[in-house]
């Protein structure tokens, strides 16, 4: 029995290796390499504790006196430090493992969020049609028609108001999920709606109704799943989307608090110390975050290409 299951999971992912996808990767350089990179970030990111010579969060390993010591390629470097230490004292490399971990479950979960909302607002607004598709596409339009950080800068601020900064800071990653989460569902919702449109007049779906589906079920089991080449392709944009919009927050001082270090809050812990000379704090956690960006934007390009059928050329 168990020589059969093992066969059978053998013959699977030669089909997955063998299928037009997986051969559209082995042909693509830009795409191996970004997903190369990408997948070592993440893991040195997931891998935090245990790569990490230092722990950023607790207070006996940091000291003052080891603030702003340069990379270990500058003169003047501690051989411990290889990329230096921040303002605080803190091992840069460490703080950047840690901070890059943050600020990936917060793209991560921010984005789920997005497709949780959009995706369930998008089949309802499709399917049902009538007033209801009205009022929540023309609320879709009001949300499309203010950017993401004007709406997260409003929320944080107030939210930080009323709260005030220490439970803020306390609870800083779930705000920025739910705000940069809540602010992006309507380029969901628009694509799953069109989807639903185009799906609910063909036959199968017709069918459906006379064997006596309900509506839940012709949405969640028929229609959703010829919905999942453009979320697939929305979801990759949108958690490099996300990542940008935590590190601005954080930048602007409306996301984590420096004693919580995401990408974001590192370039702008260390930004008043650039014209100091101590440059490494602000620009090595920035290049970072520039790469890994980029690595996402560019494997959500491939997919982009590949589940396109009028853009995929084989």
């Amino acid at each position: 029995m168990s020589d059969l299951s093992q066969q059978q999971q053998l013959s699977r992912f030669a089909k997955i290796m063998d299928s037009n996808m997986m051969y559209s990767f082995r042909r693509n350089p830009v795409a191996v390499a970004s997903f190369v990179v990408f997948i070592i970030i993440a893991i040195c990111a997931f891998l935090a504790p245990v790569i990490a010579p230092y722990n950023p969060y607790d207070p006996a390993q940091i000291d003052l006196l080891n603030s702003e010591y340069p990379p270990a390629w500058v003169e003047g470097a501690l051989p411990e430090f290889v990329l230096g230490t921040d303002d605080q004292g803190r091992d840069l490399w460490s703080t950047i493992l840690y901070g890059t971990r943050l600020s990936i479950i917060i793209g991560i979960c921010a984005v789920a969020l997005q497709a949780f909302l959009g995706i369930s607002i998008g089949l309802v607004a499709g399917y049902v049609g009538g007033r209801t598709d009205n009022l929540l596409m023309r609320l879709a339009d009001i949300q499309l028609s203010f950017s993401t950080l004007m709406v997260a800068i409003i929320f944080l601020a107030v939210t930080q108001a009323l709260f005030g900064s220490e439970l803020f800071n306390r609870y800083a990653v779930f705000f920025l999920i739910a705000v940069i989460g809540v602010a992006e569902w309507p380029q969901y919702a628009r694509t799953v709606r069109a989807t639903v449109l185009a799906e609910k007049k063909k036959e199968y779906i017709d069918s459906a109704r006379v064997l006596g589906f309900g509506p839940m079920r012709i949405m969640l089991r028929h229609i959703l799943p010829n919905s999942l080449s453009p979320i697939f392709v929305i979801s990759t944009v949108q958690v490099a989307n996300a990542i940008i919009s935590e590190a601005s927050l954080s930048f602007l001082g409306l996301g984590m608090p420096p004693s919580q270090p995401s990408l974001g809050s590192l370039i702008s812990s260390g930004f008043d110390y650039i014209y100091s000379g101590s440059w490494w704090i602000t620009v090595i956690p920035g290049v970072v975050l520039v790469v890994l960006v980029l690595v996402i934007n560019l494997l959500g390009d491939w997919v982009r290409d590949v589940l396109n059928p009028k853009l995929y050329k084989g």
